[in-house]
């Protein structure tokens, strides 16, 4: 039986943008969990030289927009991350062996708005899957980092700048069937 592997394009020196999803949904994100995902993915990534431009954590996903030194170390890196995750939740629950990660799917930055409109996706995910109302209201995000570090009309001015398309792997394959259909 073939085993689904997304392929992944490497190249140094990139923004990338990284979407995991828990496994089959069996596991959901509650705020203790999702604050350590954080700092697990923000420890790691500064270990390997990643610099974060946005981010999301949401129940049963993340999306990250991240600038790579080392793009061979991608995979390493995101292992690390889901790798200790697992251990030290498993561990606080007393269970072994569980699996909370499916495999991670990237996408490489192409250009300004590129990175804009994957920056815009990500700060409205916690509206799109209704888990607030305003992008503000939502902790576990880079949007009020954002909005502090620029001001909010800057930030508001990139939603109408770069509008937000739908980056989700499955929006892919029905644009891809309706091409070929």
């Amino acid at each position: 039986m073939k085993r689904h592997q997304p392929r992944h394009l490497y190249l140094d020196n990139q923004i990338y943008f990284l979407t995991s999803h828990t496994y089959r949904d069996r596991f959901h994100l509650g705020n203790i969990e999702k604050s350590l995902l954080c700092t697990t993915i923000k420890c790691v990534f500064k270990e390997y030289g990643f610099q974060i431009y946005g981010w999301v954590i949401l129940p049963n996903h993340y999306h990250l927009l991240f600038n790579v030194s080392k793009a061979a170390s991608l995979g390493r890196v995101i292992g690390t991350i889901h790798g200790g995750f697992t251990y030290k939740i498993n561990r606080q629950e007393s269970l072994r062996g569980r699996k909370i990660w499916q495999n991670y799917w990237d996408w490489r930055i192409r250009d300004e708005e590129d990175f804009y409109k994957h920056l815009n996706y990500i700060h409205h995910n916690p509206v799109k899957h209704g888990l607030a109302t305003d992008m503000s209201e939502y902790e576990f995000s880079s949007f009020n980092s954002w909005v502090k570090k620029e001001g909010s009309e800057w930030v508001m001015s990139l939603f109408e700048q770069y509008p937000i398309k739908d980056f989700t792997v499955k929006a892919e394959l029905t644009l891809q069937s309706f091409i070929k259909g």
